[in-house]
């Protein structure tokens, strides 16, 4: 099939777009590459286009032809947002309907989008599940699930809406990113031989970046009956920060020092990701050490360099840097 992935030279696009090629998709990047179009090695069935998804008249161009649009492009995260809150809304929230709208009226048959587990903010259940209430806390979370609600009103026989609410990632890729807490606790361990700990008991569930890619190829390849207009939870297990820093200390480790503070960021979230396993029989095989065992390999041989000051590896650093608007 043919995809357009947006962001597809970002941290997960970059290990996913090659898992794609080697199945014999034909694959459209549009990204705006300001971490290097070099992520993604070329392939002739490979098309990077450097450029934005705000941009009207480059999407007409780009999105007719293709099956499945792939939407990954966004300011990720909350402290991302928060930089420039103008420029986030108008990437994540105003480029959006847009987007979803000439998907469809250019006939591509599927459109999975990348949500966030934040969506659900606060909850006290053990496990929160896909049916419950959205308590969004961050702009960049409330935008999240407002393209949800977006993407479903476009749904139909022919136009086949998903989206996926992923756990944080965590792992090595071609574009890596070591500002996501069990990565940056793993460069802090390896290199500094001392992890900090704000707070300790808050849950953050990951996904390691293996998982990940095997979700969205389940999800391309999945009956579109069982998809349609359907929302997933994906993640690994709810961890708390203090079991993470444990993974990590065990994986790189027993010299390394944990040092605990408090925090005022009380985030927690206990994501339930049974209905993957039970509609399309997706279930994780990777755990976080073993994530952590991958990066502290990229170390080992050099892949990952000047980790604390290559701003590459850091999202808030690099969009400062090139002045992102």
């Amino acid at each position: 099939m043919k995809l357009l992935i947006t962001g597809g030279a970002g941290y997960v696009g970059s290990a996913l777009v090659p898992k794609l090629l080697e199945i014999g998709h034909e694959i459209t990047v549009l990204d705006l590459m300001i971490y290097g179009d070099n992520v993604l090695e070329d392939h002739p069935r490979l098309k990077k286009i450097k450029g934005d998804i705000r941009q009207i008249d480059l999407l007409e161009k780009i999105i007719p032809s293709h099956d499945i649009v792939l939407h990954l492009a966004c300011i990720s995260n909350d402290p991302s947002f928060e930089l420039n809150p103008t420029l986030g809304k108008s990437i994540n929230f105003d480029a959006f309907e847009p987007l979803v709208k000439l998907s469809r009226e250019s006939n591509v048959s599927r459109f999975i989008y990348a949500s966030s587990s934040s969506v659900y903010g606060i909850k006290r259940e053990k496990n929160v599940t896909e049916d419950m209430v959205l308590e969004p806390l961050t702009d960049y979370s409330k935008f999240k699930a407002q393209c949800e609600v977006i993407l479903n009103k476009y749904k139909s026989e022919n136009f086949i809406t998903t989206t996926i609410r992923p756990s944080t990632v965590c792992g090595y890729a071609k574009r890596q990113r070591l500002d996501l807490v069990v990565n940056i606790l793993t460069n802090h361990a390896y290199h500094k031989r001392e992890i900090k700990v704000f707070g300790g008991s808050q849950l953050r569930p990951n996904i390691h970046i293996n998982d990940m890619i095997d979700c969205y190829l389940n999800v391309i390849d999945a009956n579109k009956d069982k998809i349609n207009g359907q929302i997933f939870n994906v993640g690994f297990k709810n961890q708390s920060v203090d079991e993470l820093a444990e993974d990590v200390k065990e994986i790189i480790g027993e010299d390394i020092k944990i040092r605990k503070t408090e925090t005022d960021d009380n985030r927690s979230y206990h994501v339930s990701s049974e209905k993957i396993n039970s509609v399309l029989g997706f279930k994780t095989k990777y755990t976080v050490k073993n994530a952590v065992q991958d990066l502290k390999n990229a170390f080992e041989t050099g892949l990952l360099i000047d980790t604390f000051n290559n701003e590459n590896y850091f999202n808030i650093k690099r969009m400062q840097s090139i002045k992102l608007k």
